[in-house]
């Protein structure tokens, strides 16, 4: 469909939902007068006489419903046919960082041919040739406070 044949079908489609939430709560509910006995319901009945506004009113909103449910279809199917190629916003955003980080992992410099290659990881002696990992040295213990520079053996505090 066209543009101002989509416009038109979509400001048709919010006119009658407004009208059959409008006519939806006019009608009396089994119990009370529904909303139409806030807006003075004994005087519609002697303009549409004694069941005339209940008839009106239902006939009115299966007009209303007909004409949703035609839209809606019609919005539906014309959006399923020219909105099959796009993509949500998220899976545009998606792909724009997946090339730039694409972009980025390509403009990193490699190893080279002439370039020495990174060390390789040792295996440990004894062990069935399976990569030990990189050696790693002991932790320093840390310096005490007061620069004492050693240990101090712990002091019994029994009387």
């Amino acid at each position: 469909m066209s543009g101002l044949i989509t416009a038109i079908v979509v400001a048709l489609h919010v006119v009658v939902c407004v009208a059959l939430m409008v006519s939806i709560l006019l009608q009396s509910g089994t119990r009370g007068g529904g909303l139409a006995g806030a807006f003075g319901a004994g005087s519609s009945q002697t303009l549409f006489g004694g069941r005339g506004a209940a008839s009106f009113l239902t006939r009115a909103t299966t007009v209303l419903a007909v004409i949703f449910f035609v839209t809606s279809l019609t919005l539906g199917l014309q959006a399923s046919r020219s909105g099959g190629t796009r993509e949500s916003f998220t899976q545009q955003e998606a792909r724009k960082r997946g090339a730039q980080r694409g972009t980025d992992a390509g403009s990193q410099p490699g190893p080279t041919a002439g370039a020495p290659a990174a060390p390789s990881p040792t295996t440990a002696p004894g062990s069935t040739g399976a990569p030990a990992g990189p050696l790693v040295q002991p932790a320093t213990p840390p310096a005490t406070p007061g620069g004492g520079g050693g240990t101090q053996p712990p002091t019994s505090t029994t009387k």
